[in-house]
């Protein structure tokens, strides 16, 4: 513990999964982080209370997101349940891949996942940049687009969309000494990825990495932890493959 004492971060979708092992990272390194989750509850509280025993800070804080007024609800009950603190990490993480390939998707379901994994970072930030300290970090978790993906394509498409923002975002926000990167996960074990279970599709997934594996959490959340650390101050703009080197062989 020590890279990130004295510094809060909010880590969104934390309750599981990435989020959840990104979440105890920044912990570990010091940081008193906010666990946001969406509906599960008990989850959430078992993220805080796994920081709390590896001898952390956090608090949790509800709040649906991809719908009107998301962003403004988070700030509000982080600005109350932080006690006015500023923020010095941002980690927008919340976000759902259905499995569905073009000719699979609604309108509706093309609504949802661009709602949750490109609108709602995009007002998280801009209500988060008076709040965020100079020399902060923020990270964006979203996915290999550089890989051909029709089975998500709608997902794939608004992970696209934070990518660029990032870029953006890291150009205007470098005066202020803010580092913006995007973290792109391959094929990582989550409850997003109960196919994995299936003999057939941990061989599938394992082919994907360049080590033969499928990838854990805590792999991705190893990459966050330096992302957020004073030692990638001088990264910015960039998306951080963690895939552990998919279809390099292809």
């Amino acid at each position: 513990m020590g890279a990130l004492v004295g510094k809060t971060a909010l880590v969104t979708g934390a309750s599981r999964g990435i989020g959840r092992a990104i979440a105890e990272r920044l912990g570990r390194d010091g940081a008193r982080v906010a666990v946001h989750y969406g509906s599960n509850e008990a989850a959430a509280k078992e993220t805080v209370a796994a920081i709390e025993a590896a001898g952390g800070t956090a608090f949790a804080l509800r709040q649906e997101l991809g719908v009107p007024g998301d962003a403004a609800s988070l700030w509000a009950q982080f600005d109350r349940l932080a006690e006015g603190g500023g923020l010095d990490v941002l980690v927008n993480n919340a976000g759902i891949a259905p499995m569905l390939r073009i000719e699979e998707t609604e309108e509706a379901d093309f609504d949802r996942i661009h709602a949750l994994n490109a609108r709602a970072p995009f007002f998280i930030v801009k209500h988060g940049l008076e709040r965020l300290r100079d020399g902060g970090r923020i990270i964006n978790v979203t996915a290999a687009t550089r890989i051909a993906l029709p089975n998500i394509a709608a997902t794939v498409m608004s992970k696209g969309a934070l990518n660029t923002l990032t870029r953006a975002l890291a150009l205007q926000l470098a005066p202020r000494g803010i580092t913006v990167n995007a973290l792109a996960p391959g094929v990582t074990e989550t409850d997003l990825t109960p196919w994995l279970a299936d003999s057939h599709g941990r061989e599938f997934g394992e082919n994907f990495s360049a080590f033969g594996r499928v990838g854990t959490v805590e792999d991705i959340a190893e990459v966050a932890g330096f992302l957020a650390s004073d030692g990638a101050r001088w990264i910015t703009g960039q998306e951080i493959d963690a895939t552990g080197g998919a279809l390099l062989g292809f």
